[in-house]
């Protein structure tokens, strides 16, 4: 029984994330589609797919809602209200913010009709520069208080800087930041709150006018990336600390706390170090980090570098906080770790699907510490995959996982130009939520290569009554 059905008058979301894993299965998932850096001159768009095998629709797009600009990147998206509202029966989870990365517009999608959502309103880029002095929005979550709060990673002028933008939760107006004034850090990228340890952590790619148009390791050298976790009081909004990483920790991306917010731990991945670090309060009740594990990287040839990194991109924890998820966007694998003892992870699921190092592309592998061998293409219902996992969702029930294979265009581009000419694609995960395996469900394939306007390229993936990366528990 849902805490829709328990509780009567309640706000949106779940009770506790053990009431959201009995939440009803997902019927649709919202994703942006990206044509910034391809060859067609079109906006980005909203896309609805239909993920109910039960539908004659199944496993098809059946919406797109264009945004009126042209190459926004579309990137990340949260909700207005989720679990961190659930005490408010005044809230209503029905308006998806969905930030620009490059354009730094914010457009708010309004999804009362669920399977055909239409835009409700659009923030300019204007009001984040002068209102806020930030640019590039990434990360958007709902707020306890009805505001909505979401991470930049840069200044007007595509420097690195991390500083958070509000938005008004009635009038989605922009009212300021929310860190005080001298108090942002060098790089921003995605956020996590838990106001029952009064905390915020925040994390850090780079630099915007860096990253652009692609990765180019000399940045790294320049410090033009970041290595470091910033925690802030939740309360008095400053920050407290910083966590330098070191190059193991170089690119920490995507930070989940454990969902039950009576813990005080939170996993971060790194990309370029393939780390895995755990954040914990100490007994003195300070903060720190340590690695938990770390991805060999494997000697190559016919690369842009003599080493490839796993290049560690999304993470999630399933909502009974047993099992850790992470993909490798340049090995080609995603990983379901147990996290039951939280300082020792261990790997109970792997599926290779597509990557740098398939056994008929380009490069060859002359070490590999963990003797995987190149693996074989991925076809599915006919269609060879191109790039390789990145964005993950899980279902609320832990037993399915959503994959789409785009990162960022301007690395796309780069690193797999035939994502850009043959579309991304959406494939689903079948889970052993018990013990732990990954299996291929190939009877589903989003081929975003067949789009009305092109080869689009598909990324984070977001369900209506909310999952396990929007839903904060207070």
């Amino acid at each position: 029984m849902s805490a829709h059905s328990s509780c009567s008058g309640c706000g949106p979301g779940y009770s506790t994330p053990l009431e959201a894993m009995k939440g009803p299965r997902e019927k649709i998932v919202y994703l942006p589609c990206i044509y910034r850096n391809t060859d067609i001159l079109k906006p980005d768009y909203l896309c609805t797919v239909d993920v109910d095998p039960d539908s004659h629709t199944y496993s098809q797009v059946i919406h797109r809602l264009p945004m009126p600009n042209l190459r926004d990147e579309l990137h990340h998206s949260g909700w207005n209200a989720c679990s961190s509202c659930f005490g408010d029966a005044s809230k209503t989870r029905d308006r998806l913010i969905l930030p620009s990365l490059i354009s730094s517009r914010i457009y708010v999608i309004d999804t009362s009709q669920a399977r055909e959502p239409r835009i409700h309103k659009m923030v300019e880029p204007v009001d984040l520069y002068y209102k806020c002095g930030l640019a590039n929005p990434h990360t958007s979550h709902c707020l306890a208080s009805g505001q909505i709060m979401i991470s930049c990673m840069g200044d007007p002028s595509g420097n690195g800087k991390g500083g958070f933008v509000l938005l008004d939760g009635e009038t989605f107006e922009v009212t300021g930041n929310w860190e005080h004034p001298g108090d942002a850090v060098p790089f921003g990228y995605d956020f996590w709150y838990q106001p029952r340890h009064n905390v915020m952590m925040s994390t850090e790619w780079g630099a915007p006018r860096a990253l652009i148009h692609g990765f180019d390791p000399k940045h790294v050298q320049q410090g033009q990336y970041g290595q470091s976790i910033h925690v802030w009081d939740w309360s008095s909004r400053r920050k407290l600390q910083s966590l330098d990483l070191g190059e193991d920790g170089a690119i920490p991306l995507e930070i989940r706390f454990l969902h039950d917010p009576d813990e005080a731990q939170a996993y971060v991945g790194c990309a370029l170090g393939s780390s895995l670090f755990r954040v914990y309060r100490t007994e003195k009740g300070e903060w720190a980090a340590e690695k938990v594990l770390t991805i060999p990287r494997k000697k190559v040839e016919g690369w842009m570098l003599p080493e490839m990194p796993g290049l560690i991109t999304d993470i999630l924890i399933s909502l009974d906080d047993k099992f850790l998820y992470f993909s490798n966007w340049l090995h080609g694998d995603i990983r379901q770790y147990d996290i039951t003892d939280r300082r020792k992870p261990r790997l109970v699921g792997q599926i290779f699907l597509g990557g740098s190092l398939v056994k008929d592309g380009p490069v060859k592998v002359i070490h590999d510490p963990e003797n995987h061998g190149q693996p074989e293409p991925r076809v599915i219902r006919g269609k060879r995959i191109p790039g390789a996992p990145q964005m993950l969702q899980l279902s609320l029930d832990g037993r399915r996982l959503y994959v789409t294979t785009s990162l960022y265009s301007g690395w796309d581009k780069q690193f797999y130009p035939e994502m850009l000419r043959d579309g991304s694609v959406m494939m689903q995960i079948d889970v052993d939520s018990e013990k732990g395996g990954l299996s291929l469900n190939d009877r589903f394939l989003v081929d975003f290569g067949l789009e009305p306007h092109g080869p689009a390229l598909a990324h984070e993936l977001r369900y209506p009554g909310g999952d396990c990366t929007s839903d904060i528990w207070v």
